[in-house]
């Protein structure tokens, strides 16, 4: 992998980490048109990861830190900071069962298949238009029945092309949460399962099973230099894109990004029968 295509990778993985039109599969796309297919992928996967993840502390550092001021307080009742953590606990559920249980099992799957990120983009441009057309009543709180929800549409975004803030924010919107703070609970609530799954990939490179060997080879190296670039795009693309991001969610305009995504998914699919 040369800079320059890590440069055009790394503001790929940080732009559509937070717009909801799927980091996975663009990066499936991109790789494709690049011709990126090498082995060493995995490391440059976790390094743009891990800066998307500082992009969200970045950006919402201050809820980040409301959220650690109160979490540690007694008042002799439950209070909002708390109530906010234990949501973001509840969402995790789902997504940390299919990661644990079946992570390997659906990218064995899925992996490298355009024309599956072309029909789930397809489903993202679906979800994403359902908010322009259906808009329940808000209500002021995230309920615990909600963030668990919201986590099971985090949970099938593990499928490539289908968008994980997308699923979220499209999910969370049709269940008549606020928008004011939709965006900013999905973005949070991503931060340790984004972690979790680098974790889940690092023990690949750190040692590798039979199986892993057999089917990548021994682990290439990417120069440092290169996994530096795409470490700052990913980082500075991504504070750009969550910082936008928050402040379109609040003005219910998604439906730009279904006809979007409703555009990628046929070029996928057509990219697919090539």
């Amino acid at each position: 992998m040369e800079w320059i295509e890590a440069l055009i990778l790394g503001i790929v993985q940080g732009l559509t980490e937070y717009l909801p039109v799927s980091s996975s599969g663009h990066l499936q796309i991109g790789q494709h048109l690049l011709g990126v297919n090498e082995v060493g992928g995995l490391t440059f996967d976790i390094v743009v990861h891990v800066a998307t993840v500082l992009a969200t502390l970045v950006v919402l550092w201050n809820e980040v830190v409301w959220i650690f001021k109160g979490l540690f307080k007694w008042e002799g009742r439950i209070n909002e900071e708390q109530k906010y953590a234990l949501n973001i606990l509840i969402s995790m559920i789902p997504i940390g069962i299919v990661g644990l249980f079946f992570k390997d099992y659906i990218d064995e799957i899925f992996q490298g298949s355009l024309m599956i990120v072309g029909v789930c983009l397809f489903v993202t441009a679906f979800l994403l238009a359902l908010t322009h057309f259906y808009r329940p009543q808000e209500r002021e709180h995230i309920s615990p029945l909600h963030a668990f929800i919201i986590g099971i549409a985090q949970a099938l975004a593990v499928l490539p092309g289908l968008s994980r803030s997308g699923s979220t924010i499209a999910t969370g919107l049709l269940l008549g949460n606020s928008r004011q703070k939709l965006a900013q609970f999905s973005f949070l609530m991503v931060i340790p399962p984004i972690l979790g799954e680098a974790l889940l990939d690092f023990k690949h490179l750190v040692a590798p099973s039979a199986e892993y060997i057999a089917e990548n080879g021994a682990a290439a190296q990417i120069p440092v230099s290169t996994l530096v670039v795409g470490f700052i795009a990913a980082f500075l693309s991504g504070c750009f894109a969550c910082h936008w991001m928050i402040a379109f969610v609040k003005k219910c305009k998604l439906i730009y990004f279904a006809v979007y995504c409703a555009l990628v998914g046929a070029l996928a699919i057509y990219m697919s029968s090539l």
